[in-house]
Order: structure tokens, then sequence, then C-alpha cells
């Protein structure tokens, strides 16, 4: 090291701030990334990525500003970037080895280095040489050239020695983004092969990453019906145990559309948001379903992780609501009732852009009938997380021997654990109890015993009235 005498300054590189963690109802996402920019490429195909802030995302599954390629980057962009929470489990279905394409070009090599202006390039496919015939001269990676990518993700050929100046023949694969179907985003269970794939890999996130999946998104993808029903059936159950929340991005270039759009889908359930329309931060446009799973996720982070508050009237980041041509409208709280009425959530600006809508898919106001836990967003996510919470706070006990102390001792401690989450104001009221005529001797002597629990959440302030 040279000596230094006097002062010195060194610029670090651009990190983007550790993004605040929301630990209990964590995000699942499934789409496309630019994985020809990620450290290890084959690691990141159908696999559950666990992300925590944005460089990471950068480093492990690549990242690029052309969210309609790129699907999931428009969430990294909106949970750990704009809006600021983590972790975020990411599902890439986009697999170089079946979505890509050959293309060729020229490169110019000057002073030692050129640059391929083509996005997607995947490095060990790159070939490149000059001449014709007999004349041609196949370069040799390593030996005549080194490869790497700029900040934009285009290759950059630096020169090893002087054999390689002026124009230089390239040839290469690069990812095509368009050839991912829906098919690839729904997966499946591969028995031969013992491979899950697309939103099948849900099963794959706990047992791998002991997170809970908390809520799927499938942004550019879930206005699709098929992946929207796949969605909500994953949803359900997974590892046989825990339930998750779902968001539903649906089509439209007006109101009327929207609702249309989301009777045609039959987008109905009550473990689904339905929202609309798109979204701009930035100049950029996101899927809703991208900023709201961040935002609701961040509002948990919040509020002890216990996701008891609505995501209705809190405030995001964006600068305008555009529909599916992109085009700019206006949505005032006249018309997010409108569409609320219809089991819709939206975005109003009033002082500000806000989510506007805390009602699930299955709330429609001509209904006669609706299931009270399926009317309210924020019920159904406490239905789903105190279910969730419930069986990782007491797996453990499972095939201990079955006795009355282990019974009480159970009771007592989710009565005791009910009474710390109505104190905080985060329910109206829970008991746990173990009747006996519920557990008849032949079945506890096979093992089994059933509790009753009773759970009030607290309804929501939608209306002030004055006279």
């Amino acid at each position: 090291m040279a000596y230094q005498h006097g002062i010195t300054v060194e610029h670090a590189p651009f990190s983007i701030p550790m993004a605040q963690q929301s630990e209990s109802v964590v995000q699942v996402a499934f789409g496309t990334a630019p994985i020809n920019l990620a450290e290890n490429p084959s690691a990141v195909v159908n696999e559950p990525v666990l992300i925590t802030n944005f460089n990471q995302a950068r480093r492990v599954l690549g990242y690029s500003g052309d969210y309609e390629k790129f699907s999931l980057c428009q969430v990294m962009d909106a949970s750990l970037k704009h809006i600021g929470v983590g972790p975020v489990v990411f599902v890439n279905v986009l697999d170089p080895n079946e979505h890509k394409t050959s293309d060729n070009g020229s490169v110019e090599i000057r002073d030692g280095e050129g640059v391929i202006d083509k996005e997607g390039i995947l490095l060990d496919s790159v070939s490149l040489s000059t001449g014709n015939g007999e004349d041609r001269q196949e370069f040799t990676k390593g030996e005549d050239y080194f490869l790497s990518f700029n900040d934009v993700g285009h290759v950059v050929v630096g020169a090893l020695n002087g054999s390689m100046n002026g124009e230089v023949r390239a040839s290469y694969d690069k990812l095509d983004p368009s050839k991912v179907t829906i098919d690839d985003i729904i997966g499946g269970y591969e028995s031969d092969t013992d491979r899950y794939t697309g939103i099948e890999t849900v099963s794959l996130v706990f047992s791998k990453l002991s997170v809970v999946p908390g809520t799927l998104i499938a942004p550019n993808y879930s206005h699709k019906q098929e992946v929207g029903h796949v969605l909500e059936a994953k949803s359900k159950k997974i590892n046989g145990a825990f339930n998750a929340d779902v968001i539903l991005d649906i089509e439209g270039n007006t109101e009327e559309e929207a609702k249309a759009n989301k009777e045609e889908n039959g987008y109905t359930s009550g473990v689904s948001a339905v929202v609309w329309p798109k979204v701009k931060i930035q100049g950029k446009t996101f899927f809703f379903s991208a900023v709201m799973a961040a935002r609701m996720a961040k509002l948990d982070a919040d509020n002890d992780d216990v996701p008891y508050k609505s995501p209705s009237n809190q405030r995001i980041p964006i600068e305008s609501a555009v529909n599916d041509d992109g085009r700019e409208i206006f949505i005032d709280q006249v018309r997010g009732n409108r569409l609320n009425e219809k089991g819709i959530v939206t975005a109003v600006n009033f002082q500000g852009w806000r989510i506007w809508g805390n009602i699930t898919a299955a709330f429609d106001s001509e209904l006669e009938e609706i299931d009270i836990k399926d009317r309210f967003i924020s019920s159904r996510r406490m239905f789903n997380w105190w279910g969730n919470t419930f069986i990782l706070n007491y797996f453990n006990k499972v095939d201990n021997p079955l006795n009355f102390r282990l019974i009480e001792s159970f009771v007592d401690a989710e009565n005791i654990r009910a009474n710390g989450f109505q104190a905080a104001g985060q329910i109206a009221g829970a008991s746990t109890d173990f009747n006996r005529e519920d557990n008849p001797n032949d079945q506890i002597l096979g093992g089994k015993i059933k509790f009753v629990q009773k759970i009030g959440f607290f309804s929501l302030l939608n209306t002030f009235t004055t006279p």
C-alpha cells in the first residue's frame, strides 16, 4: 500500500437502505426475473428465494426496469425500495434453458473494450469471432477476452491482448420472457423428478425457508383467470396446515370494464382482494397488487406483525393511476365507492394517494347475504394469521403424552395469549375451551383432542355521519 500522509476520501458504492422487516405475514411473488444478471442463474429457477433488501435482490435475481418482461422487478421496487419492507419470497419461473432465443450481431472493440447493446444475454453462450471462411478466427474466452455486465445489463467485452480490434462478430443466446406461458406460472409437481414448478412451489416455502407464506401475488399474470384461481386454490392448507391471503389484479380501461372483468374471471372468493387499476411510481407502471402487498406488509410491520389494521385509507407512494392503455385516470371517493360496491379495491387521491377499500372479492352490495368473516380484508387476514401462529406456537406439543395436565396448560397458555392481544386493542376478545363432550374416550385414546376457540375481531369504521 502506498504511503499516505494527509486527508483522503473514498466513495463507497450506493446502497439501498435496509427494508423494515415484517416476519409474520411474508409476501410470496411469482413471475419472471432477469436471471442472466444473477450470481447463480440455475439456482433461482422455480426455487423460492428469501430476499431481505434491494441490493440482495439485484445480486441473487438480477434487476431490470422493464417490468413487462421481468415482472418480479416491480415487486423488488415496490417492497424493497419505495415502501421499504421485507423480506419477500420470490419465485422466478423464467428458465434460461427453455425461455431463450439465439441472436447475433457485431461489437466494436476500441481501446480494448466494447459493449453488446442487448438485454438478457446469457454470458456462457457468447461466442466472438472475426473474418469469414478460411480467414475466420474464433476468439477464446479467458485468453483473448473477458465478459461482464455494465449497470444497464449489457455485456461488456474486454480484450486481453491486441488480437481483438475493430468490428467483431458476436453470437449468443438471450432470455426471451415472451416464451413464458400461463402454464409456466401455474406450474405443477412432477412425480418422476420430484420437482415443483410455478405456483406449486408455494409448498416449498416453509419447508425450505422456514417462512410461512402470508400473501400470494403474481403481478403481470394474476389478471389471467387461470392464474388467479390457482393462486386462490393454493392459498389454502399450504403444507396441510397454513392459509395465505391473495391479491389479484383485473383488467379494464374503465370502471365498468373492471367490474365486468372481475365477474368474467369469477373472482368472488373471500380469500382474495381484487385490485384495479395500475399505478405509477417515478414514471414506471406497476400492477397494483405489487404495491398493495408491500403496503400491507409495511402496515403489519408497524403493528407488531399483527395484521389487524385495514390497508384501506393507508397512504401509498404513487404519483398517478393508469388504465391498461396507460392513460391516466382520476378516481375520487365516489368512484372508489362504486368499485368497492363490487368487491374491488382501488386507489383514490384524497390529500395524497391512498388504498381505498377493505372488502374482499366476495363482497357485492347487491348480495343479500355474505359470511361476515369473508367481508373485510383485515378480518380475513386475521383469521389466517391467528390459525397460522396457533400452529407454529403449539406444533412442538404434537406427540407429547396426552394427559389432562397438557390439556390444561394448553388452554391456559392460549387464553393468556388472547388476553394480551385484547389488552393491546388488536382483537375484541378470544377464548379457548376443552369440552368433554367434544372429546369422547375413544378419540382421546386415539391420540386426538379437540379445542373450541371463539375469536372476535373488530369491525371497521366505514362512515362518519353528521346531522
